[in-house]
């Protein structure tokens, strides 16, 4: 488009040199000045050269008003000087309209470019962005679903010991409760050490300690659950025992009574 634009104008300037240069001819025609006629008396005293043709006869002139051809060339040249001057103007006027359709067409075409421009950068932003999340959303899913397996699987791991400590502890003596409870304390602690992790955050920023607590919080916050959920277990546990206990006892009296009426008869 550069290319058509230099090569209007390069055009246009020549044409202005062309109108230029005629207009200063035409301007020095005017000023040229006019060659003085001899007079008949130097005519009369100088020598006449001999004829070599035969004498023309001159047309007369038609008399009355003397014709004035200074006064004929001086209006064509005003005459040829406004049309060149019209010409001008109207060369200058079309240029002009040109120059304002090529600067538009210019103008339109680089507002495209740039909305175009615009508009990919949009794109490709918004498919930076779905394709951030779609990555984060993939590894917080993998995350929560290996929490979860570890969680159920240290649940089922809690129950049975739980299970198998109450179950033991009713078929062992007295003596060895308190054995079996000393134990069961020491195991606590034992897995309460290695479940305290040292806690290091001089090498933290704000965000990152920040980031840390909550980390901490949530975990706090599975840990309650948990809690709340073996709790709950326990106290099922305990009471379907006591059920079983209280069958057991109602079964022995049962068959205690029923040995005892065989007695009597």
């Amino acid at each position: 488009m550069s290319e058509v634009a230099e090569g209007l104008m390069e055009e246009t300037e020549e044409m202005v040199e062309e109108i230029e240069v005629l207009v200063e001819e035409v301007l020095e025609g005017e000023a040229a000045p006019k060659e003085e006629l001899p007079s008949a008396d130097e005519d009369e005293s100088k020598p006449k050269p001999k004829a070599f043709a035969p004498s023309i006869t001159v047309p007369k002139m038609p008399e009355g008003e003397k014709v004035d051809f200074d006064d004929i060339h001086r209006k064509r040249q005003e005459k040829d000087l406004t049309e060149l001057q019209t010409l001008i103007e109207a060369h200058f006027i079309q240029r002009q309209k040109d120059e304002e359709e090529l600067i538009a067409l210019v103008n339109r075409i680089e507002k495209r470019r740039a909305e175009r421009a615009e508009q990919q950068r949009i794109r490709a932003e918004k498919e930076k962005e779905r394709q951030a999340r779609f990555a984060e959303e993939k590894e917080r899913k993998e995350q929560e679903e290996a929490r979860r397996k570890h969680d159920e699987d240290a649940k089922k791991k809690k129950v049975l010991t739980n299970m198998t400590q109450q179950y033991g502890g009713q078929q062992r003596p007295d003596g060895k409760k308190g054995a079996k409870k000393q134990t069961e304390r020491e195991k606590k602690r034992k897995i309460l050490a290695e479940r305290k992790k040292p806690l290091s955050i001089d090498h933290l920023n704000e965000e990152k300690v920040k980031e840390k607590a909550n980390e901490l919080w949530q975990w706090l916050m599975m840990l309650e659950a948990e809690k709340f959920d073996l709790t709950e277990e326990l106290k099922r546990q305990k009471y379907d025992i006591n059920l079983l206990q209280a069958r057991v006892h109602s079964s022995q009296s049962a068959k205690g009574r029923g040995k005892a009426k065989g007695r009597l008869r």
